[in-house]
């Protein structure tokens, strides 16, 4: 898909990536227990007896934890195991007071899928790559230290402790750093619109541990090392770009890989050792006595099937076929689900406003929501989900730019008040004065006295030089402030030109 290399002093290398994504499932309560998992509570206010490994506490699996990893597997066309089990994972850390963590090695409730990416935005289908999906697998999440409350001692908050997360594990497909970044932002594009998981990776709901090595091109893999917990796109792209070229200088320099797990400074851009990496069998994986295994029957599945969205390659082929919008633009409105339901609603306003079918006034939402209203919230430091405008109200102001009683350059201003006043289009526009005109008269005795003044341009224009029509066009437009209806314009130049 690319030709990224490493340049190293004995030739090209290349970068061989797998990720292992944790998506923290959306539930109300934990995988195993009833507590809440409210982001940002006080430490330790969200801890059942389950969670602090009680004596005699058994856990009950969460139904909507289940439901929501296997509608996640069926958005990736992936397998979706029938039966399946949980194991235990046994290791020994402060915020872990099981002494283990609850997950699924042999028997995962998912199997192979697989997600397509594309590096080119403006031409999506020219650029595509499948990157497989080995795994999902439902496990419980483990607490936290905190050491920046005391400056001797480290505290434990068990908030977390017991919280579901799918893991999701790719095959090592990927060659690149924009490669693993376009998977990722593709990976949580469909966890937020499956409704599985919100994709925050501020918060820690979804982060990555991020698997490189690198090699002679055509060699077998080489030793490959983990960082940990890397929780924004950008930073999974800078720990491949360091950590790829750590391993060829290491290489070159008569060294050896070490199978490792290894931290990403984001202040320095690099990583650094943390332990060496355990294998499976040290872990002495055996099944959960306390937990039976977990049967899907086809009931069951089938509603999880039902329940499934439309997704972002399928709504994205569907803008470009049924309204007739640009890759490119059905890419930008399709890639995150928030801003597909916004445009749905200001496509389905801007109809009913100007009674027209929704295919009809597609390009014109789809233009001005991308052109004009992302750019001003741009300004503003703002996104869509935090617009200070509705769609309805944005309908409303493409409705007057297509029945003419405002022109594109004034619906800009008009966008303006909106944003600043939070009033509807029609009031601001009446309250102004900035209906446009079409007062054939009046942009007459305009275009005389421009045509007057400017007999030299004129002359060049009927000599041949037909651009200068867009000169006439501006100067006409500008001595009526914007407010002349374009297309009369257009029409009484013609004729006066001759």
């Amino acid at each position: 898909m690319n030709d990224y290399r490493i340049q190293g002093a004995t030739g090209d290398w290349e970068v061989v990536i797998g990720l292992e994504v944790h998506a923290q499932i959306t539930t109300q309560s934990k995988l195993f227990s009833g507590a809440a998992t409210e982001f940002g509570a006080e430490p330790n206010s969200q801890v059942s007896l389950v969670d602090a490994a009680m004596p005699g506490m058994l856990p009950v699996p969460n139904r909507e934890c289940i439901r929501q990893a296997v509608r996640t597997g069926m958005a990736i066309d992936a397998q979706i195991n029938k039966y399946s089990r949980f194991d235990r994972k046994n290791y020994f850390y402060a915020d872990l007071p099981q002494g283990y963590q609850i997950s699924q090695l042999y028997h995962p409730i998912v199997g192979t899928g697989s997600i397509e990416i594309s590096l080119d935005d403006k031409e999506p289908e020219a650029s595509t790559k499948t990157i497989g999906v080995e795994r999902i697998h439902v496990e419980q999440d483990a607490g936290k230290l905190m050491h920046d409350q005391h400056p001797t001692m480290s505290y434990v908050d068990l908030n977390r402790c017991g919280v579901a997360l799918m893991e999701i594990v790719s095959d090592p497909d990927m060659r690149s750093p924009a490669e693993a970044g376009a998977y990722l932002r593709k990976l949580r594009s469909v966890l937020r619109y499956v409704g599985s998981c919100d994709g925050n990776m501020e918060e820690g709901s979804m982060r990555a541990d991020v698997n490189v090595s690198v090699r002679k091109p055509g060699e077998p893999f080489g030793t490959r090392t983990e960082t940990k917990n890397v929780n924004s796109v950008r930073f999974v792209m800078a720990t491949i770009e360091h950590e790829a070229n750590r391993q060829v200088d290491v290489i070159e320099s008569g060294g050896t890989i070490v199978q490792e797990t290894r931290l990403f400074d984001p202040g320095s851009g690099t990583t650094r050792s943390m332990r060496s990496k355990e294998d499976a069998h040290d872990y002495r994986y055996f099944p959960d006595p306390d937990l039976l295994p977990v049967e899907l029957d086809d009931e069951f599945l089938s509603e999880c099937r039902d329940s499934l969205p439309e997704l972002p390659d399928a709504k994205r082929h569907r803008y470009e076929n049924e309204f007739g919008l640009s890759s490119y633009n059905a890419g930008v409105l399709t890639a995150e689900v928030e801003t597909a339901r916004w445009f749905e609603l200001l496509l389905m306003e801007s109809a009913r406003a100007q009674g027209e079918p929704p295919a009809k006034v597609a390009k014109q939402a789809a233009n001005w929501l991308i052109s004009e209203l992302f750019g001003a919230l741009n300004k503003l430091g703002t996104d869509l989900e935090n617009s200070p405008i509705s769609p309805e109200k944005s309908g409303e102001l493409l409705a007057l730019i297509g029945d003419g009683t405002i022109s594109g350059s004034i619906a800009k201003q008009v966008l303006e008040l909106m944003l600043e006043t939070g009033d509807a289009a029609g009031v601001l526009v009446e309250r102004e004065g900035l209906k446009q005109t079409s007062d054939t008269g009046a942009i007459e005795e305009v275009i005389a006295k421009i045509l007057a003044d400017n007999a030299d341009k004129v002359a060049d224009y009927k000599g041949g030089k037909d651009k200068l029509f867009g000169f006439f066009v501006g100067q006409t437009m500008k001595a009526m402030q914007g407010k002349a209806n374009p297309q009369v314009v257009n029409e009484l130049l013609k004729k006066a030109l001759g």
